[in-house]
């Protein structure tokens, strides 16, 4: 099992940070779906745990066969890539899981996700979790402005150092030290736990999902930021029509068209946790 802690700077609150990610996960969501492939939302509902923690719970399927790298398709079976996540979003904190039911317990992703106001990253043990567990975990820092992304990835509309808010006022963010200057701030303290057990592979797998991983919080997050006028100034209510909209343009966008960006490559078979960590429905 690996263990991964990203922490994800952002120029905004931990309020606007709410609404900001809710649109471009269902943004990201569409760029995912065809062919035959894609997200298909099963649950997407309010929730009450017995503690009196409250939230949105939300059941996905990811049929996602093409993205998954060439040596593990080789070795499953048909229909058997299909992976299943549930989310239980109680913001600030989050909690996904996602599973795959032919590998049943020898595959999982987990993240847990805590949202900080005023933060710029220097939270030690903001999720509290054990020694033990401590003592595994590698901590990476992420700079949605200088982090280097695929190539493939690139589009100028999307680079914060390009982009500027006229809404917020905000950016572009081409300061090497705007992490520690920018006004507002919040922080996103990412827990990610990746386990693929298959005798002969599980290394490898857990590094490639690892990478992809920290590869899609880079971009969503540049996401994020330069679609800012897009989403600052929805409220929640904006944002459930939205989700309810997407969900029916996703059941018949699954049915049609081609694969979009087939290849393990920052879409890959972690797409849909990467969402959902980040705060989600």
């Amino acid at each position: 099992m690996l263990i991964k802690e990203f922490r994800v700077i952002n120029n905004c609150t931990e309020a606007e940070y709410k609404i900001g990610q809710l649109y471009a996960t269902a943004m990201a969501s569409k760029e995912q779906t065809g062919g035959g492939e894609g997200v298909e939302v099963i649950k997407n509902e309010p929730y009450e745990k017995e503690n009196g923690e409250k939230g949105q719970y939300t059941y996905k399927i990811f049929r996602l066969a093409s993205r998954v790298p060439g040596f593990v398709r080789a070795l499953a079976p048909a229909g058997a890539l299909d992976l299943y996540e549930e989310a239980w979003n109680a913001y600030p904190y989050c909690k996904t899981v996602l599973k795959n039911g032919y590998m049943k317990d020898n595959f999982s992703i987990v993240y847990e996700t805590l949202h900080v106001d005023n933060s710029r990253g220097e939270r030690e043990n903001a999720l509290n979790i054990s020694d033990a567990d401590l003592k595994k975990r590698d901590v990476i820092m992420i700079d949605v402005a200088n982090d280097p992304i695929d190539p493939k990835d690139y589009k100028a509309q999307e680079d914060p150092k390009m982009v500027h808010s006229f809404k917020t006022g905000r950016g572009p963010l081409t300061e090497k030290d705007w992490t520690q200057k920018v006004e507002p701030v919040m922080t996103c303290y990412k827990l990610v736990y990746i386990e693929f057990k298959w005798f002969g592979l599980q290394g490898k797998v857990e590094s490639f999902l690892a990478k992809t991983i920290h590869n899609l919080f880079i971009k969503f997050h540049r996401q994020l930021f330069c679609w800012m006028d897009q989403w600052y100034g929805m409220t929640i209510d904006d944002i459930r029509a939205l989700e309810e909209q997407i969900k029916k343009d996703l059941d018949v966008k699954r049915n049609e068209g081609t694969i979009p960006g087939s290849g393990s490559d920052s879409a890959s078979i972690a797409a849909s946790s990467v969402h959902t960590a980040n705060g989600k429905q």
